[in-house]
C-alpha cells in the first residue's frame, strides 16, 4: 500500500571500526597536526553540497604508554579525541547535520582517574565513533561519514564496514499535522492515551505515560507534550510482530503558542522513536537493524494516526510540509496495523473474567484487593502483612493469577491500568454483594421474626439480595425500584414467582410501579414510571 511518507529526524548511533586497528585514530591526529588543530573541507553526496570541519579535544583517557597491551606501538605524546561535524551547506535552516565524536579502542584502556573502561570481548583495538544528527534517512549516515574524512585528507577506506558490535541509541520518524486535526491523536481518549493506559503497568518504573498541555511558561497549548512509552512486551501487545521499544508523541515547537498558523512549526510534529533504556538488548546498526527499525517506526506512526482518523495518505489540509517532511506519498511499501483496542480491552476483560469466573483463592483475592486500594509499589510482604497471611501463601496466590499481575525484583502490580480498573469493579462489586447477601439474611431474619412464611421472607430476601428498593404500603400501589439493570425482565419473571408462590395477589405485582435504568445504545436512560407499566405488562405476555 502507498502511503504518506514519514520524515526521520533524530538518530544517535555508536559506529565501532576494528578492521584496521588503531590506524583511522592514528590518521585523524597526524592531519589535526598538519592543519595547526583543525581541518576543512567539503563534497557532493546525491546533488546535495555538505560541509565539514574537524577539531580536537582533550581526552579522559590515561595514556597507554609506548606501546598497546596489543602490542601496537603508540607513539602519540598526548591524548586527544576529535569531532567531526558535517552539516548541509544547501539547507538554509541548518538542521540537516551530524557531530562524529571519534575515540580509540582498546582492551585494557582506562580512565584518568584509573578506572577500566568496558571493551566488547573480541575486540582488540579500533575506532568508535559516536554519531549525533538530525533530518537525515538513517541509512546515509555511513556512507557520509566515509565521504567526510575523505574530503579532510582521511581515507575512507578504514569505514567501509562498521563491525557487529555498533549500536543505534536513538532514532525517531514524525510527520507534521495541522493544529485543527492533531486533536484525536493526543485526546483523553485518543490513540496515545489507550496505549499507555491499556498496555503498560500500571505501577512499574518502566510506565510513561506523559501529558503535558501548557508550555514551560505557563501557557496553554493543548496536546504540547504527549507521550505513552512502551517496553518490548508491551509494544507486542499492539504489534505483535514488532519487537523494539519506543515512545508515540505529539508535541509542538517551544514558541509554537506564539506563531501565526502560517508558519510551519507553529503545527505539531506526531512521531515515533526507538527507546533504547528500555530494554536490556541493542539493536545493531547493519543495514538489516536500519530497515527494522524503519519499518517499525513507520508502521506504528501510521497505525497512530489512522487509529486517530486521519489520512494514512496525503490529505487536503491534514499534514504540513516543512523543510524536511514533505507530505507525499513514499515509494516504499509499508503494511498498515490496525490498532484494535476493542479487541485489547476484550482479551484483558476475558482474562479478569475467566480468573473470577473459575474461582480464586481468599489469599489471592485479598492480594487483588491490596493492588488495588494501594496506590504505591507493593511487595509480597506489604500484602502478607496487610492482609494477615503468610508471605508463602501470598506468593504462591500470585502464581494462580499470572495473566492479572506482574511479579519480579520483589514488586507486585496489576498488568495494565485498564485491567486495574476491572479487577477495581470486581472487588467493589465483591464488596456489595456481600453486604447485599448480609442484607438479605438479616431481612429474611426479621420476616420470621414477624411471622411470615418461608415463601414470603424468600421473596423480600430476593430484593435484598438484588438490592430492589420494595416498597409496599396499605392502600398504594406497590413499588420496585430495580435502580440499574441489564435485563429488567429476568429480574421481573424471577420476582413473579416468588411473590405468587407466597401466596401474594399476582394481579397487584402485574400493576406495580417499576422504575430502573438500562443500558441501551445512548448510555444509561431513566424510563418513568407509565412507560415502564406498560413495558411489564407486555413482558409477561412472552412469559405465559
Amino acid at each position: 500500500m502507498q502511503l504518506i511518507e514519514t520524515a526521520p529526524h533524530e538518530f544517535a548511533a555508536h559506529y565501532l571500526f576494528t578492521r584496521y586497528g588503531m590506524e583511522p585514530f592514528f590518521a585523524f591526529d597526524s592531519r589535526i597536526k598538519e592543519g595547526d588543530g583543525s581541518q576543512r573541507g567539503s563534497f557532493e553526496y546525491r546533488g546535495e553540497k555538505w560541509d565539514v570541519s574537524l577539531s580536537y579535544r582533550d581526552s579522559g583517557l590515561a595514556h597507554p604508554g609506548s606501546h598497546l597491551p596489543s602490542g601496537t606501538e603508540f607513539q602519540l605524546e598526548s591524548m586527544r579525541e576529535f569531532d567531526l561535524h558535517v552539516q548541509s551547506a544547501d539547507d538554509p535552516i541548518g538542521e540537516r547535520s551530524f557531530h562524529a565524536h571519534i575515540a580509540p579502542r582498546w582492551q585494557g584502556m582506562e580512565s584518568e582517574n584509573g578506572q577500566e573502561i568496558s571493551i566488547p570481548d573480541g575486540v582488540d583495538e579500533g575506532v568508535n565513533i559516536h554519531i549525533q544528527g538530525s533530518n537525515i534517512e538513517f541509512a546515509e549516515y555511513l556512507s557520509l561519514i566515509k565521504s567526510a574524512v575523505e574530503s579532510v585528507g582521511i581515507s575512507r577506506h578504514y569505514f567501509l564496514r562498521a563491525h557487529e558490535f555498533s549500536t543505534i541509541l536513538d532514532a525517531e520518524r514524525y510527520v507534521r499535522v495541522h493544529e485543527e486535526d492533531s486533536g484525536s491523536v493526543h485526546a483523553r481518549d485518543g490513540p496515545l492515551a489507550q496505549l499507555g493506559h491499556l498496555l503498560e503497568n500500571d505501577r512499574s518504573g518502566r510506565r510513561k505515560l506523559v501529558q503535558f498541555d501548557s508550555d514551560e511558561r505557563g501557557r496553554d497549548q493543548p496536546g504540547y507534550y504527549h507521550t505513552a512509552t512502551l517496553g518490548p512486551k508491551r509494544v507486542r501487545e499492539a504489534f505483535p510482530d514488532h519487537e523494539l521499544p519506543k515512545e508515540v508523541k505529539h508535541y509542538y515547537a517551544r514558541e509554537a503558542v506564539n506563531l501565526d498558523s502560517d508558519r510551519s512549526v507553529a503545527h505539531p510534529k506526531v512521531g515515533v522513536s526507538y527507546q533504547r533504556s528500555f530494554w536490556d538488548e541493542q539493536l545493531g546498526a547493519s543495514k538489516a537493524d536500519i530497515d527494522k527499525l524503519n519499518e517499525e517506526l513507520e508502521e506504528t506512526l501510521l497505525s497512530v494516526l489512522s487509529e486517530a482518523g486521519l489520512p494514512v495518505r496525503p490529505g487536503m489540509g491534514t499534514y504540513v510540509e516543512d523543510a524536511y517532511f514533505q507530505p507525499a506519498e513514499s515509494d516504499r511499501e509499508r503494511n498498515l496495523v490496525e490498532l484494535d483496542f476493542t479487541q485489547i480491552k476484550h482479551r484483558q476483560e476475558s482474562v479478569v473474567i475467566k480468573h473470577l469466573a473459575d474461582g480464586i483463592s481468599p489469599t489471592a483475592w485479598d492480594t487483588l484487593e491490596a493492588l488495588v486500594t494501594d496506590g504505591g509499589e507493593v511487595s509480597p510482604k506489604d500484602i502478607a502483612e496487610e492482609a494477615d497471611r503468610h508471605p508463602g501463601s501470598v506468593r504462591r496466590a500470585l502464581d494462580q493469577i499470572p495473566e492479572l499481575v506482574e511479579h519480579e525484583y520483589g514488586s507486585v502490580s496489576l498488568r495494565s491500568k485498564y485491567i486495574a480498573d476491572l479487577v477495581h469493579d470486581a472487588v467493589r462489586e465483591a464488596k456489595e454483594a456481600t453486604r447485599r447477601a448480609a442484607e438479605a439474611g438479616a431481612k429474611a431474619m426479621e420476616a420470621a421474626e414477624k411471622g411470615l412464611d418461608e415463601t414470603t421472607s424468600t421473596f423480600i430476601a430476593w430484593a435484598a439480595k438484588h438490592d430492589i428498593d420494595l416498597q409496599d404500603r396499605e392502600g398504594g400501589p406497590l413499588r420496585l425500584d430495580f435502580g440499574t439493570v441489564d435485563e429488567v425482565r429476568r429480574l421481573l419473571r424471577e420476582g413473579y414467582e416468588l411473590w405468587t408462590a407466597a401466596d401474594m395477589p399476582a394481579e397487584r405485582f402485574r400493576m406495580a410501579t417499576v422504575r430502573y435504568k438500562q443500558k441501551r445504545d445512548a448510555g444509561y436512560e431513566s424510563v418513568d414510571a407509565t412507560e415502564v407499566q406498560s413495558y411489564t405488562t407486555e413482558a409477561w405476555r412472552y412469559l405465559r
